[in-house]
């Protein structure tokens, strides 16, 4: 099972405020904490104090926190990639190298004697992680995560996103991805359109964003990146990483009858294992609400990410509930009950056949 994790940033919030994030946090099951050293300058190192005093915290809370370096660092801080002492004294569980070496070094340090997980910068792509293992690494000691993006339409496409995270998967290291709580309002730079991995998730609501990280089966963790989400966020995000099944919010047609609204909520949905191009078939419905009354309604012709109901002109396919995977014409037998909302269409394609998946109201997820 993954975990989900926060993000703080001591050099730009005081320890008393990192620390009561990290705790109300812990209160909804979040386990990682990534922060980042990359913006310590020559006169902030006095700054490792701070931050040795939030890490210890997250440490008694359970809380295994990740500290975002790069070569230059080390050798402003007086060590070496050699030497890893520092940084387990300040209680962190890992490194992540947002810049790498040239392999061996990365590998090497897997080796360290304090267990220190060397987290790579997955984003980095082309052969990177390849070469590493070429040097022999400690598998125990080394994972992954992608970059997050402040600027707007720099972050990850999709396709990109696929590629990269499946050269981890292929060696069955741990892997993580970032997200944005909209709530946030600060990272590590003074610039932030929202912190995402994924530029598509950059104006998604936060479940929506965890959710498809959740089931899209390339990432194992789940981070918010930016400081300091609220409760709102911060239990939705927790909701969603717990799903077992993907949850869409379904828009309403209004009128919508009760029974209509039985097939909808009231139970989980199945998706029919002999899939059609075409539809996306939950057929238990019919056999459930079979001597239920279905009048037409709505007959209009269905567009993709319609969720459809069988009226009473279908015969023995009344009651079936079907979301559209491609536009269709009506020829009146069909009732367009509602819409998957847009922010959720992204994770139509997550729903495998054979598995479950729920539709709840758009008001309530």
């Amino acid at each position: 099972m993954g975990e989900l994790g926060i993000s703080v940033y001591p050099s730009r919030a005081s320890v008393a405020d990192n620390i009561a994030y990290i705790e109300k946090a812990a209160s909804y099951g979040y386990t990682r904490i990534f922060t980042s050293l990359l913006g310590l300058t020559p006169d902030m190192t006095d700054l490792l104090d701070q931050y040795k005093q939030v890490i210890m915290r997250g440490n008694e809370l359970g809380m295994k926190t990740i500290l975002d370096i790069n070569p230059e660092l080390f050798e402003q801080l007086g060590t070496s990639y050699t030497d890893l002492r520092l940084f387990s004294e300040m209680g962190a569980w890992g490194l992540r190298l947002d810049l790498g070496f040239t392999g061996a070094e990365e590998a090497q340090m897997t080796h360290n004697p304090y267990g220190l997980k060397i987290e790579l910068n997955m984003s980095r792509g082309q052969h990177y992680i390849d070469l590493i293992m070429d040097f022999g690494v400690n598998r125990d000691n080394l994972i992954g995560s992608h970059n997050f993006y402040p600027q707007r339409f720099t972050g990850l496409g999709r396709d990109y996103f696929a590629e990269t995270s499946m050269q981890y998967r292929r060696y069955g290291l741990r892997t993580a991805a970032f997200v944005n709580a909209p709530s946030g309002s600060f990272g590590p730079w003074p610039v932030s359109d929202g912190l995402v991995s994924m530029e598509d998730h950059r104006n998604l609501p936060i479940a929506t964003q965890v959710q498809e990280l959740r089931f899209n089966g390339l990432v194992d963790d789940v981070l918010i990146a930016d400081a300091f989400a609220d409760d709102t966020d911060l239990q939705a995000a927790a909701e969603a990483f717990n799903r077992t099944m993907v949850g869409l919010r379904i828009v309403e047609e209004p009128l919508v009858s009760k029974v209509s609204k039985q097939v909808l909520y009231d139970q989980p949905q199945m998706y029919r294992g002999d899939r059609s191009d075409y539809v996306l078939r939950s057929t238990q419905t019919r056999v459930k609400y079979k001597a239920e009354d279905f009048p037409a309604f709505n007959t209009v012709d269905v567009t993709r990410g319609d969720v459809i109901i069988d009226n009473n002109d279908y015969g023995q396919y009344k009651g079936e509930l079907q979301i559209a995977l491609r536009d269709l014409p009506n020829d009146g037998r069909i009732n367009v009950v509602g819409h998957i909302h847009p922010e959720d269409m992204a994770l139509l394609s997550l729903i495998q056949p054979w598995h479950g998946f729920t539709l709840e109201p758009a008001e309530k997820l």
